[in-house]
Formats: C-alpha cells, sequence, structure tokens
C-alpha cells in the first residue's frame, strides 16, 4: 500500500492496541466512525494532513455545492477532473484497517461503521452494515429528479463522448477529483439526465451542502442504541462528524479516538490514541499473532 499521504507518526503502543482491546470487549455495540485518515494507507490523500493533505501541496479547495450548482465552467473542470482520476480512484484498495473493521463487524465486535469517505472501501473490504454520512462517489444522481446511474456506466458515457480527451497528470483528492491543464477541460462535454435534461453531480455531499435528513435521523438512532463511538482517522473538524461525537456524549456514552494528531473531540475522548490506524487496529484480537 502507498503511504506517501501517512503524515509522520509515532509507532503505536501495545498499551494502547490492550486499551482498545478491552475498550470494544466491554461494549460489544460500538458504533465505528471512519475519516480519511484511514484511507491515505490506500493512496488516497486527506485534506488537512500536515505536509501530506491536499491542503498543504496545492492551493486548490475542495468543490462548493453552490459554485458546482450554478456554474457550467465549474461543472465541466469537476468532471473532466473526475473522469481522468476515475480509473485509479476506483481501482483503489482497502488496507488492513478496513478489513479488520470487517472482521470485527463478523466478529460481533462492533454494531456499525459511519463513514465521512466517499471510497467505498468498506464495502470492498466486506463490511455489510456501513453508513456513507457523505454519499458515495460510486453514484452519480440528477440535481432535478430521482435518476440515478453507475459511476463505471457514467464513465463510458464521459468516454463515449470525449473521444479526444487526453490523459492527464495523476493527482487524486479525496472526492476522486484530480488536477489537469486548463486547456484539456474547455471542450469537455457532459450529459445531462437522460429523463428531464437536468444537471448532473456526483452524490457526494459537497462542502455548503447538507447531510439528508433521514441518513442523520438513522446514524442517531445508531448513536441511541450503541454502548459507546470509536472513531479512526478522523479530525472531526467537519461537524457532520463531530456532531456524532456530541450525540454520543450527550448520552453519557464513553469515545475511543484513534487518529494521527489533534482532533476537535480530544477533549471529549475517554481514550485518546494519536497512532495510525494501521498500527494499531489490525493488530487487535488477532490472536493468530499472539499465540
Amino acid at each position: 500500500m502507498r503511504q506517501q499521504y501517512v503524515p509522520q507518526h509515532k509507532p503505536a503502543l501495545e498499551d494502547d492496541i490492550k486499551r482498545l482491546e478491552d475498550f470494544l470487549l466491554s461494549k460489544p455495540n460500538i458504533l465505528v466512525l471512519t475519516g480519511a485518515g484511514i484511507s491515505t494507507e490506500s493512496g488516497i490523500p486527506d485534506y488537512r494532513s500536515a505536509g501530506v493533505g491536499l491542503y498543504a501541496r496545492t492551493n486548490h479547495k475542495p468543490i462548493q455545492h453552490m459554485e458546482f450548482v450554478k456554474s457550467i465552467n465549474v461543472r465541466k473542470r469537476y468532471w473532466a477532473r473526475n473522469f481522468v482520476g476515475w480509473p485509479n480512484f476506483s481501482s483503489t484498495q482497502p488496507n488492513a484497517t478496513h478489513h479488520a473493521l470487517s472482521r470485527f463487524e463478523r466478529e460481533a465486535r462492533v454494531q456499525s461503521v459511519v463513514t465521512q469517505n466517499v471510497d467505498r472501501l468498506h464495502a470492498k473490504a466486506g463490511s455489510k452494515s456501513v453508513i456513507e454520512l457523505h454519499g458515495s462517489g460510486y453514484v452519480v444522481k440528477c440535481l432535478k429528479c430521482d435518476y440515478r446511474i453507475d459511476r463505471h456506466e457514467f464513465q463510458s458515457i464521459l468516454s463515449s463522448l470525449n473521444p479526444a480527451f487526453k490523459d492527464a497528470p495523476d493527482m487524486i483528492r479525496p472526492d476522486g477529483d484530480v488536477e489537469i491543464p486548463t486547456e484539456y477541460i474547455e471542450n469537455f462535454v457532459i450529459p445531462t439526465c437522460p429523463s428531464c435534461g437536468g444537471d448532473l453531480k456526483p452524490e457526494i455531499v459537497f462542502f455548503g451542502d447538507n447531510v439528508p435528513r433521514q441518513r442523520l435521523d438513522t446514524i442517531a438512532g445508531m448513536v441511541y442504541n450503541s454502548d459507546g463511538l470509536l472513531v479512526l482517522g478522523s479530525s472531526l473538524l467537519v461537524f457532520s462528524g463531530y456532531r456524532i461525537v456530541l450525540q454520543t456524549k450527550d448520552l453519557k456514552l464513553p469515545v475511543a479516538i484513534v487518529n494521527i494528531g489533534e482532533t476537535r473531540a480530544d477533549h471529549l475522548a475517554d481514550i485518546k490514541i494519536s497512532a495510525k490506524c494501521g498500527d494499531v487496529i489490525p493488530k487487535m484480537f488477532d490472536f493468530r499473532n499472539k499465540a
């Protein structure tokens, strides 16, 4: 797995792994919240990591929902970059942390996973009970009607409409976008919805948009039925993730966090481990190495 997007970190301590094992053993109905920090080990960069995040390495900011909705030029730029980045983004494979969480689900050690990521890596690893808080890059939807299309199928449509489009530099963002020269974008053709003629966007909650109310209610119910929260690889700076911590603490339930560096909720955590998730989670309950 590629590690170039993983920020500098200290090794995990055996005592930390044991503490987290004890945490889960006493609470078999834990809800897991995952962020971009667990996918950096699969080669997908996050935005905020010091030195290696996209904010640190580029001068580009994530796309804003209203900009996408209002501007054809923004939509063309987004879809052109997304088109180029899709083969790489969609071929990304889950890492040891994703596989460990899938194993924990099979072993009835965790209730469900709520992920802030749009990369489908939990599903690829075999997790069944997953809520995609910010949607998925694997589905394209119409902004005006209920039309939906699989992103792989949409890629074929984009290919047929843009036969002369050339490959571009490989720089994947967390939402599947890439950075390419402006001249590649000007003639890019985007199809409209075949049902109503509306504009199409990925089923991702862009910055400035709202998480659907039904999804928030589902997550609130999962928190209510849990016996604690385990946060993995998230700075919790985005409120939609931080809200889940607040809901957990309102119910006087414990919170454990594993993340490189500080998070917005460190002051609320019952356990905080500053380490790479891949150095902690896959080693938990791995009795093959404890014989």
